[in-house]
């Protein structure tokens, strides 16, 4: 498994944008005024800001944990008595994605993206 992201929440979309390019982050998607990911200057990791309807404390950040072989993960999770709070699921974005929470109640994506991930077709060139 790798860590790829976390998906913080944003009020001002294009405020949070702008902040983050200042930072040294390079904009690869741009949907406004819902959400945009970076990519990382070192890495490859990607880090995204998202517009959402009030923040519950048990779903923001959004911490997302790829894996190349995500139904295998997932069925050995399950093996291991690790329930989910979703399947995986293959999403409109071109990722598939399936959720579980940690001990203190953290909502966690575990995913594939493949070449999506960083270069989806709606990349910013």
């Amino acid at each position: 498994m790798r860590l790829n992201q976390v998906t913080v929440p944003l009020i001002d979309y294009a405020a949070s944008r702008d902040f983050y390019v200042k930072l040294g982050l390079k904009l690869i998607v741009d949907s406004p005024p819902r959400y945009a990911r970076f990519e990382m200057p070192e890495g490859g990791s990607t880090f995204s800001i998202e517009k959402v309807d009030g923040i519950e404390g048990s779903s923001w950040p959004l911490i997302w944990f790829e894996s190349d072989r995500l139904d295998e993960l997932i069925a050995e999770l399950k093996a291991k008595g690790i329930g989910l709070e979703s399947e995986p699921e293959d999403k409109s974005y071109l990722w598939r994605v399936a959720h579980v929470r940690d001990p203190a109640g953290n909502l966690i994506a575990l995913y594939h993206a493949g070449e999506n991930r960083l270069n989806p077709p709606w990349r910013v060139a």
